[in-house]
């Protein structure tokens, strides 16, 4: 019998606290502690409420954000995986990347979610210097995911909506590949009346896994789709397998909060079925 104890598995996410809207922390933490795994957050800023409804309040947290950390350098701590998300600033791009490179061990996963668009356009403040920094921090992945749109400005591809060859979605993944991930998901590439993944891990080939679209867009869902295959991921979960569990939650997750007519500003209804997300 072996004298080797079983611990729980332990992700830090670093997003920003949202109070309402289902999106980021709100969202990553019921999804991965579903999934059995202990979240941890790291608070990059607080909002009332996200940035698409009228007004909001905010309150930027980088300044606050390593004397948190330190603590936790104090304490020791270790974690089966880190997972990142929307990073408001150059600052908080560096506390992320000394983050990595302070609790990564030799059993650490790193996901990297670089919010940096949509829709074939940068957020305002991902200026030249903020796209080269989350290149930066991309560099630093073990499993990347970015949308369309972010995966064209990691690889500085010309962006389109539609119109995407096989050819060249591949080649889109194998560049984003070189930056130095292990596995590499574009998530959400509109075709037509389906949406597809574009999967890619070290040693494999590439390819294309399609879900039918259903419903309007909404607020969370790409938080919802990084948290559960960051929390697989140090579950041991194969890449394909998280991919298609996550799609397939989410497809669950806006049909039911289609019946409740629930606007696009607030999310997914998701603890309606929280319970059928199996680990």
């Amino acid at each position: 019998m072996s004298d080797r104890k079983q611990h729980q598995k332990r992700l830090a996410v670093i997003n920003d606290f949202t109070g309402f809207g289902r999106c980021s922390l709100t969202v990553s933490i019921p999804v991965i502690s579903q999934l059995g795994v202990q979240c941890c957050p790291v608070p990059t800023s607080i909002f009332s409420n996200h940035t698409a409804f009228p007004s909001f309040y905010f309150e930027d947290y980088t300044e606050k954000m390593p004397a948190y950390i330190a603590e936790w350098k104090k304490m020791d701590l270790r974690f089966d995986g880190i997972q990142t998300g929307f990073l408001g600033s150059h600052q908080q791009i560096s506390v992320v990347l000394d983050f990595i490179r302070s609790f990564r061990s030799d059993g650490t996963l790193v996901l990297v979610d670089p919010v940096m668009g949509d829709n074939g356009k940068p957020y305002a403040l991902y200026d030249e210097n903020m796209q080269l920094a989350m290149r930066q921090l991309a560099m630093e992945a073990d499993i990347l995911t970015p949308n369309l749109t972010e995966a064209c400005i990691l690889t500085s591809t010309p962006y389109r909506s539609l119109g995407w060859t096989k050819k060249e979605l591949f080649r889109l993944v194998e560049k984003l590949m070189a930056l130095g991930a292990q596995k590499v998901v574009i998530s959400g590439v509109p075709m037509g009346q389906y949406l597809g993944n574009v999967l890619l891990e070290k040693g494999g080939q590439p390819k294309i896994l399609r879900f039918l679209r259903v419903g309007r867009e909404r607020c969370g869902t790409g938080d919802i789709f990084s948290s559960i295959l960051a929390a697989d991921a140090v579950n041991g979960v194969p890449l394909e397998t998280s991919v298609r569990k996550a799609a397939a939650f989410i497809k669950e997750c806006i049909l039911i909060t289609e019946s409740f007519d629930t606007p696009p500003t607030d999310g997914v209804c998701f603890e309606e079925i929280l319970h059928r997300l199996c680990r």
